[in-house]
């Protein structure tokens, strides 16, 4: 996310600190080039005009002009405006004082309402509460069905209602009482779109807003639609009040002008990001966090929250221990390539790191996601004795492997090789000279993921 508005601004950042000192002249065409950058990024151009304007008050100031490192005193700035911009701190979600606390899912057709409800349930059942969802989508053919099949695959209960029950109002009334009766504390109502927003959906929305008393009405908006997410949040908010927005498919929206816009158009805050197509990829909202991704500086807290939900501390010191010690085997591998699974997508991962420094190509690595699942399935038909001892895998054995994993003799061939060359270089780091290796280290060929100018 936000790949080519970070790629634009560094660009800018370079120039400048390139000028070694900063006049007045170099920083209206910096600002410029700002301004352009953001607005084809997609950011509302009124978003773009307030945020260059504040800009500009700061970093045309003498304190800045004058400063021993000017250009990082214009980052800084920027860095600040963009978190204001984005809405200073993280919003969290609100709950009633008696339960159970109702959530109002809402948003047009195809924004991904259903699958946004089941991550959010996935996401509250893992935070300590107890949720339980309806679907009052009465109208589009298979909606309460599908909603009900996400609920099985998140491990929460639906209230699907009786025959009877052919009204959204009759719906939500029964649904709380069973969440009332079954001890759950939060209600998501996912509730039914249009293409378009009309008179009727809003009449319903607002019948069910008085019915329910939500203490969240949360918006979902298609990230890729750019300033039409920001349109549609806006006149749902106008009639019915919003709380809070969820901005799904962020992980396919390179330009970034929906998340940077709407918290200034609506006055709503940001509270969730959808980042995949798996349920647990739903993230609570930083700010601060977005505004490092813009500038390039990475997201290393997200990454360090996100790895500690999904690994085991005490294996991850016992790997750490076989690493230092050259003693890890291809089982070890194997359950490493598990572990970063579990993270998500390789892509996701390489989006949280920072893009200066050793990692400034990150950005243009090549992931090949199927490399990791073809790797295990070689590991995984290897005997015991084969996964702790490498050296006893003859021809043999490589043919029975590679028949067992639906590869080929040479994939397994390379896994080895791969596999050979990551112990040579664990070996020469563990030897005490590790700044020095660390620069030189070529990653093995055959590598999940290409880095440009570093070998594979």
């Amino acid at each position: 996310m936000f790949d080519n508005l970070s790629e634009k601004l560094q660009r800018v950042f370079k120039n400048l600190r390139g000028e070694g000192k900063l006049s007045a002249e170099n920083m209206e065409g910096a600002l410029r080039e700002i301004r352009v950058a953001l607005l084809e990024a997609d950011v509302n151009f009124k978003v773009v005009k307030q945020l260059i304007e504040a800009i500009k008050v700061k970093a045309m100031g003498e304190e800045v002009l004058s400063a021993l490192s000017p250009s990082q005193q214009v980052i800084k700035i920027v860095h600040e405006e963009l978190i204001k911009i984005l809405g200073s701190h993280e919003s969290r979600l609100r709950f009633a004082n008696e339960p159970p606390s109702v959530f109002l899912i809402v948003g047009l057709q195809g924004s991904g309402k259903t699958t946004s409800t089941g991550k959010l349930a996935r996401w509250l059942s893992r935070n300590g509460h107890r949720p339980m969802l309806v679907s009052v989508d009465v109208y589009r053919p298979a909606a309460r069905e599908q909603l009900r099949v996400v609920a099985r695959d998140v491990g929460q209960p639906i209230y699907e209602g009786t025959a009877e029950e052919k009204q959204p109002l009759e719906l939500t009334k029964s649904a709380r009482r069973e969440a009332v009766n079954n001890g759950r504390d939060v209600l998501l109502v996912d509730t039914a779109g249009r293409l378009h927003i009309d008179d009727d959906l809003m009449t319903e929305l607002q019948q069910l807003k008085e019915q329910l008393n939500p203490v969240e009405i949360l918006f979902v908006a298609d990230a890729m639609t750019g300033q039409d997410a920001v349109k549609s949040a806006d006149e749902f908010h106008k009639r019915l009040g919003i709380t809070g927005i969820i901005l799904t498919k962020m992980d396919g929206d390179a330009r970034g002008g929906a998340a940077l816009s709407i918290r200034h158009v609506t006055g709503q805050p940001l509270k969730f990001v959808g980042i995949g197509e798996k349920l647990d990829a739903l993230e609570p909202f930083h700010p601060d966090r977005a505004a490092n991704r813009i500038l390039g500086m990475g997201d290393i807290l997200s990454f360090i929250e996100k790895a500690s939900e999904q690994i085991d501390q005490k294996k991850a010191v016992e790997m750490q221990r076989k690493l230092i010690d050259n003693d890890f085997t291809l089982e070890d591998f194997r359950d490493q390539l598990k572990s970063i699974r579990k993270l998500g997508s390789l892509s996701s991962l390489l989006d949280m790191m920072p893009k200066v420094g050793m990692l400034k190509d990150l950005k243009d690595a090549k992931v090949d996601e199927k490399e990791i699942g073809r790797v295990v399935a070689i590991i995984d038909s290897m005997t015991p004795r084969e996964r702790a001892n490498h050296m006893i895998i003859n021809g043999t054995r490589r043919r029975r492997i590679a028949r067992g994993s639906g590869t080929s003799v040479q994939d397994v061939n390379q896994l080895l090789k791969q596999y050979a060359e990551a112990r040579k270089v664990m070996k020469s780091l563990s030897g005490g000279f590790m700044g020095k290796k660390l620069g030189k280290m070529k990653l093995p060929a055959g590598f999940p993921f290409d880095f440009p100018g570093m070998g594979r």
